[in-house]
């Protein structure tokens, strides 16, 4: 495949955007080349400004869960549009789709919108600690919560050590309060907690990881932070923002039966528009403004446009019966295919799923953390990359990145994806 327009898009485009791009991921530097711009998008498929067709498996980073150009959530944005784009003010449709998700997610009485994912995280956070009275959180070495400064911090020396900027603009007053675990290890966890006594108002962590590439939790990993949340008086966020309504209605909890105390939401829940939310059980909520003193805003928080796609989302995911089946089946049958093809052609790899998300790391042991997901050969992800895009087929840009499944995908793209990685392969 050609990609000459990308090409002169992409050189025009780093006149005037730095990098060329509007996110880092998308300017191809983890795999070399040039990016591909896109000029639309339907079902399953992109089409990109040199007229090429591409099988999509990032889904806009996981929200086009139902396909591109969805008709119910298209038709809403259109017809809201019509009577305005931002109001400023309350709306009617605020309520319903909380209401809605309200019903879908257990475990939390009330929701607030805000803009994206990392204004939720953000959010969720300041809440955490404005309701314990408490500075410290601990987050993962992996998981990805959005680009607020709490968040941009690398690695400590050791279990019980803070960790230091990874970004200049993030001061060391900020990092001193983020303190680094490790994925899927529960007495890591414990060591920080325990050298932080009264200390920690928050454990926030992707339950399935989607930042080092797909990496489900481990048995009772998720059940252990609850537990020690409980017992040391720390709240658990769970950052949604990719699982949330992906992975099942109501999330991470309903599939593992594991309640958090604030949970995070993006992608899904905004039906491919800017839009992100956190909640909580209505103590906790209740410390917002302008109930509580925890001070929170958003001028274009709860646009019509975002609120009615999210709706129509929503709602047909709620109606919909058999949706997480049918995407869990597609998973099942790409990533047996591609085990298949893959030993066949003696390559190294482990495959991760779990419901509708999946990771190929080129690597042969077990990917339970960001450290094993870094012994993964890069070099062959950047072959893998590419030469899937010459068939064809978009996956991340990085192999930090997991592959989302749309209900758009047919059985036949899952045989064309399982041939072209065949062919790809043998390349290796």
């Amino acid at each position: 495949m050609l990609y000459k327009r990308s090409s002169q898009l992409f050189a025009e485009a780093e006149q005037v955007i730095p990098g060329g791009v509007n996110s880092p991921v998308r300017a191809f530097k983890a795999v070399g080349g040039t990016p591909i711009f896109v000029k639309s998008a339907k079902g399953a498929y992109l089409y990109d400004e040199d007229g090429n067709r591409l099988i999509d498996y990032i889904n806009s980073w996981g929200p086009m869960i139902l396909g591109h150009a969805f008709e119910p959530v298209v038709n809403a944005v259109i017809e809201k549009a019509k009577l305005g784009t931002s109001f400023g003010m309350p709306t009617e449709l605020e309520t319903q789709i909380a209401a809605l998700a309200v019903a879908m997610v257990p475990n939390i009485d009330k929701i607030r919108f805000v803009n994206s994912g990392t204004e939720a995280c953000m959010s969720a956070i300041r809440l955490a600690r404005g309701f314990t009275k408490r500075d410290k959180i601990i987050k993962f070495a992996g998981c990805y919560h959005g680009h607020s400064d709490s968040f941009l911090i690398q690695a400590g020396s050791g279990a019980i050590t803070f960790g230091s900027p990874n970004s200049p603009g993030v001061t060391a007053g900020t990092a001193k309060d983020t303190l680094l675990a490790t994925y899927n290890d529960l007495e890591n966890v414990k060591a920080v907690i325990e050298a932080n006594k009264n200390e920690i108002a928050a454990i926030i962590v992707e339950p399935v990881a989607g930042n080092m590439g797909c990496i489900p939790p481990v048995n009772g990993f998720l059940e252990g932070l609850r537990t020690l949340c409980t017992e040391n008086g720390i709240l658990l966020i769970f950052d949604e923002v990719m699982t949330g309504f992906r992975l099942a209605k109501g999330g991470v909890q309903e599939l593992f039966d594991v309640d958090a105390d604030i949970v995070c939401f993006g992608k899904v829940i905004g039906g491919g528009l800017p839009v992100g939310a956190f909640a909580a059980r209505a103590e906790i909520m209740n410390y917002l403004a302008p109930l509580g003193p925890v001070y929170q805003a958003g001028t274009l928080s709860g646009n019509p446009l975002a609120m009615a796609a999210g709706l129509a989302m929503l709602q047909t995911l709620n109606e919909d019966a058999t949706i997480f089946q049918r995407l869990e089946d597609k998973t099942a049958y790409l990533a047996a295919g591609i085990d298949k093809v893959l030993k066949a052609n003696k390559v190294v790899f482990t495959i991760n799923t779990i419901g509708s998300m999946i990771s190929v790391h080129f690597d042969a042991n077990p990917v339970v953390n960001f450290k094993s997901a870094a012994n993964g050969d890069n070099e062959t992800f950047k072959k893998f990359f590419h030469g899937l895009l010459q068939e064809g087929i978009y996956i991340a840009p990085s192999a930090y990145e997991t592959w989302f499944i749309t209900d758009a995908l047919t059985y036949e793209d899952l045989d064309f994806t399982i041939q072209a990685i065949d062919k790809v392969s043998k390349t290796f």
